[in-house]
């Protein structure tokens, strides 16, 4: 399997309101850290987010959490 590329090293922290998102699972993305349909044509697909409720989040930008889509402090592992 082919392994993502690394957008950030650092989460971003954003307030999303209830609703539907598309976490970017491939890191090419210009849309960091939701999809913009970079990755067709690889063998990623996007991850499907369901908020109930309005506060913030600390998303995932190096596309190595354990924990998708959340940081959860991978990034401070991987090489610079």
């Amino acid at each position: 399997m082919e392994k993502p590329k690394v957008a950030g090293l650092k989460p971003i922290v954003i307030e999303l309101d209830a609703g539907e998102y598309w976490w970017c699972t491939c890191g090419l993305s210009n849309n960091q850290p939701f999809c913009d349909g970079s990755h067709r044509g690889t063998g990623f697909t996007p991850l499907k987010i369901e908020i109930s409720e309005k506060k913030k989040y600390a998303l995932c930008t190096c596309k190595y959490t354990n924990k998708p889509p959340l940081c959860d402090g991978t990034h401070k592992k991987l090489k610079k």
